[in-house]
């Protein structure tokens, strides 16, 4: 099928709800992807921070055609090696002690607020609120979009959920005067993604997880796009020095392969019985395949360190361009390869001026570039795309 055909064919029969480019792709190859007509990208949003290892990743691609080739699916009802495998490593990485495997971002933070809210039910306390901080996100689900504290994803899906409140992100003051006899939790994201990369100052997290101390209440961090080494540590908590009692993953941890998990502490996982939550699909062996690729390319090709080096370079560049362009670009912010420029003017033009030139970015929070590129990165990648960011910005 040509490029028209194939377009057409998902417009007739595909919901409307993805805003999409008029691009096919095709293959990919590193940290590059290619469409039906040839042309080249180089892919700087990485599937919104999924391909932690580029595409077609061969340590990846083995991994998966080795399991496709014994067994892709098994329910729950029964053990699998590689599933195993992957629970351990993944509380040997997080510092925390019982794993729940799902298929997404969303339904990790489901899960995790169902966890949430059985722990406080079993303690008898009678807690059941939830706060999160403006300009989040959590996911699609009613709960989870519920707790995503923007009204735009919200809006025709009434009546949500109830049990949730919103603070202002970074606000401790706001925070402590939000909670109140029935809060059971607090979820936020470390850095927030989709709100724009709003970083916390370098004591808040340690002084939410004091104030969760002090009040009983659980603290769940949804690392869905920090976590995978995406900010140099595989876990962005573990740069705060705190460790939360439930974490969230999901995006990098399959490499582009579907999956999600949440992994809590002993006391709060126990709250769980059998038949207390559950997924057909979740952790199973194809998946789970995949993540423990993931896992061990991170570990064995440094791509933590390659995180912080390579992401410091390219805040650098940013910050050039910054001064470069001071009424375009106001703020440069994040960590690791986990990066935003803030602008003065909506960023639609300029991400797509740049996919014109073989760029993929994109925009966030309406006024935010957001970078997020595979994790085994080069600099002369970064220069490839300062390069045309530059030319871009100077054609305005």
């Amino acid at each position: 099928m040509n490029t028209q055909d194939i377009i057409q064919r998902v417009e007739d029969h595909y919901m409307p709800v993805f805003a999409r480019y008029n691009i096919v792709l095709s293959h990919g190859e590193g940290p590059y992807v290619y469409d039906n007509d040839g042309k080249q990208y180089l892919d700087f949003l990485a599937g919104i921070a999924v391909n932690v290892l580029g595409h077609a990743h061969p340590a990846l691609v083995a991994a998966i055609t080795k399991q496709a080739g014994k067994l892709i699916h098994c329910s729950n009802l029964y053990y699998t090696e590689v599933q195993a495998k992957l629970v351990r490593n993944l509380v040997a990485v997080s510092g925390l002690d019982k794993v729940f495997l799902a298929n997404s971002g969303a339904e990790a933070n489901e899960g995790a607020i169902k966890l949430a809210r059985k722990y406080a039910k079993k303690n008898n306390d009678g807690k059941f609120e939830i706060i999160t901080a403006q300009h989040c996100f959590h996911g699609r689900t009613l709960a989870t979009l519920t707790a995503t504290a923007q009204p735009k994803y919200q809006e025709g899906y009434e009546p949500l959920p109830g049990g949730f409140s919103y603070v202002p992100y970074n606000d401790i003051e706001a925070l402590k005067a939000a909670v109140t006899e029935n809060t059971c939790a607090i979820l936020l994201e470390p850095i927030q993604g989709e709100g724009g990369i709003n970083m916390p100052d370098d004591n808040y997290l340690q002084q939410v997880r004091e104030l969760c101390d002090q009040k009983g209440v659980l603290l769940i961090l949804d690392e869905i796009q920090t976590g995978m080494g995406r900010t140099g540590t595989m876990f962005a908590y573990q740069q705060y020095g705190i460790v939360p009692d439930i974490v969230t993953l999901a995006k990098g941890l399959g490499g582009g392969v579907p999956i999600g998990a949440f992994i809590a502490s002993d006391k709060v996982a126990s709250s769980f019985k059998s038949g207390d939550h559950g997924s057909t699909f979740g952790g199973n062996p194809l998946a789970s395949a995949a993540g423990n690729a993931v896992l061990a390319a991170i570990e064995e090709e440094g791509l933590l360190e390659n995180a912080k080096t390579v992401g410091n370079y390219l805040e650098k560049g940013l910050l050039v361009l910054q001064t470069k362009y001071p009424k375009l670009i106001t703020q440069v912010r994040g960590k690791g390869l986990m990066l935003g420029a803030q602008l003065t003017v909506p960023g639609r033009d300029i991400v797509n001026s740049c996919l014109e030139k073989g760029v993929i970015i994109n925009c966030t929070a309406g006024d935010v570039l957001r970078f997020v590129p595979p994790l085994n990165i080069k600099r002369v990648h970064v220069d490839e795309v300062l390069a045309v960011l530059d030319a871009v910005l100077a054609s305005l």
